[in-house]
């Protein structure tokens, strides 16, 4: 009966996401004024700024590989303006057609796609890097985009990587497609099958929020979780911690977190056909 339960909950969340509209989402949190660069309190500046490699590789040291996987990428790209200077093959992943279609637009260099431009502008300030070449190099170093669902025990079924990932990274996702506590560490154990043993999980999220606003009037639920339940989760699923640092913000939640973690997990990965020439691009 808990199974049945828990199967209703986790489809409960997914029947949430139908209403999702990439367009909205973008409008409301990535321009003016939630998207407000000139303002300390902004969460999208500083989830820009988490992602910078100053921070991340302080904390983890050099990071030695190619592919890195983006859990639940949505329709941004913000997430990965960094990343494309350390990896070259970068496969993005959303359990929405809408929002692969969203970034696949962005990929094609469609005119009426999202404008990133003062975003590729701030990450390449933090860089200390010349803006105009960034977007082409994050649309080289992306390779594919596809369906994951982080509730399956084989979250990307039925594609196949040639070769685990050195690389992970989720922003604002596990909490956000989670009913619960335990599907929320369900999900994470299933995504480590994706990572090579001693490979890095970067994760951004939200501390104690309740909801997640989509657009105007249009509320999706979070499942609350805080620093001790993380770091237990991470820990309970094979990784060890490498840094964990909460940000104080206002809104409707405590905070965002930024957490690193090195799995320690053993490899049981099949090696099956290249997961980039299926096409999805």
């Amino acid at each position: 009966m808990e199974r049945a339960d828990k199967e209703v909950s986790v489809a409960a969340m997914k029947e949430y996401y139908k209403q999702f509209d990439p367009r909205s989402y973008l409008r409301y949190n990535y321009i003016p004024p939630r998207a407000d660069f000139t303002r300390t309190d902004s969460i999208v500046l500083l989830c820009l700024n988490l992602t910078d490699p100053v921070i991340v590789f302080h904390a983890i040291g050099d990071v030695h590989g190619r592919t890195l996987i983006d859990i639940g990428s949505g329709p941004t790209i913000y997430q990965l303006l960094s990343a494309c200077e350390h990896f070259s093959n970068i496969i993005m992943t959303d359990f929405l057609e809408v929002n692969r279609q969203e970034i696949r637009r962005w990929l094609h260099g469609e005119p009426d796609t999202f404008d990133w431009t003062a975003f590729l502008q701030h990450a390449c300030e933090l860089e200390g890097k010349g803006w105009p070449e960034k977007a082409k190099r994050l649309r080289t170093a992306i390779h594919d985009v596809i369906p994951i669902d982080v509730h399956s025990p084989n979250p990307l079924h039925p594609y196949s990587l040639p070769e685990l990932a050195d690389c992970l990274v989720s922003s604002f996702c596990l909490e956000a497609v989670s009913p619960d506590r335990t599907s929320f560490q369900k999900a994470l154990t299933n995504l480590g099958t994706l990572l090579k043993p001693n490979g890095h999980f970067l994760m951004i999220g939200a501390l104690d929020e309740s909801y997640y606003q989509v657009a105007d009037g249009v509320h999706i639920p979070v499942v609350p979780v805080d620093q001790e339940f993380v770091s237990a989760t991470l820990k309970s699923c094979g990784y060890e911690i490498c840094t964990f640092q909460c940000y104080t913000l206002p809104q409707d939640m405590k905070g965002i977190l930024l957490l690193i973690g090195r799995s320690r997990r053993a490899s049981s990965h099949n090696v099956r056909a290249p997961l980039w020439k299926t096409k999805h691009r």
